[in-house]
């Protein structure tokens, strides 16, 4: 049996968009630094496992969406995914809609989607590194092939350019994107591999 939570953020329309930035190009040791110094408290160290999917003919490829299943460690979490006011370039977007679903059982999300008739994009490993600063969420994120970069969210986007700029950030270097537009920035196609994980990059 598996049993579906709709995560309360989810519930309000105004509520739907994810409220994070992404900065690349990080000094991590010297974030790590500024972290200690300024007292945030480190969360713990996460082993990310997910599955992309999306229906035959990628209808939702096409309206620059997704569905994702993620075991998260603690928890498992399916979600929509939307890039909203999409640019004519890879870092053009406005933000990121996300619903959000709490299930029970990774594979048992992945039958259920399956029997609706969608399909695996592909499959991905990634791992995290969480602080809590102010009460924002300051992730060091860690993903095959490129670089590590920084995910910084709140409940509202004063906090997050507040803790942005304390860590030593320019504001306007922020990006609203997905980590597949980060592959694409470093000539890296997601859709390309069935498999992308530390130890193995298999193509389709």
């Amino acid at each position: 049996m598996i049993i579906y939570q709709i995560a309360p953020e989810a519930l309000s329309e105004n509520n739907m968009e994810e409220i994070e930035v992404k900065f690349l190009e990080v000094d991590i040791a010297n974030l790590k630094s500024k972290l200690e110094n300024f007292g945030a408290e480190f969360v713990g160290n996460f082993n990310y496992k997910r599955k992309v999917y999306d229906f035959p003919g990628l209808p939702l490829d096409k309206n620059n969406s997704w569905v994702r299943v993620r075991d998260e460690g603690d928890k498992i979490v399916m979600t929509y995914k939307q890039r909203l006011d999409v640019g004519n370039h890879i870092m053009g977007d406005k933000g990121m809609k996300e619903i959000e679903i709490i299930v029970s059982d990774f594979n048992l999300a992945d039958q259920f989607l399956k029997s609706i008739g969608m399909i695996v994009k592909f499959y991905e490993e990634n791992k995290r590194e969480r602080y809590i600063l102010d009460d924002v969420e300051i992730d060091i994120d860690y993903w095959p092939m490129i670089k590590p970069y920084v995910e910084i969210e709140g409940n509202n986007w004063d906090s997050v350019e507040k803790i942005s700029e304390k860590l030593g950030f320019v504001w306007d270097k922020h990006l609203k994107c997905s980590t597949m537009q980060i592959y694409e920035m470093n000539g890296i196609n997601e859709n390309d591999y069935s498999v992308i994980t530390f130890n193995e990059q298999i193509k389709k």
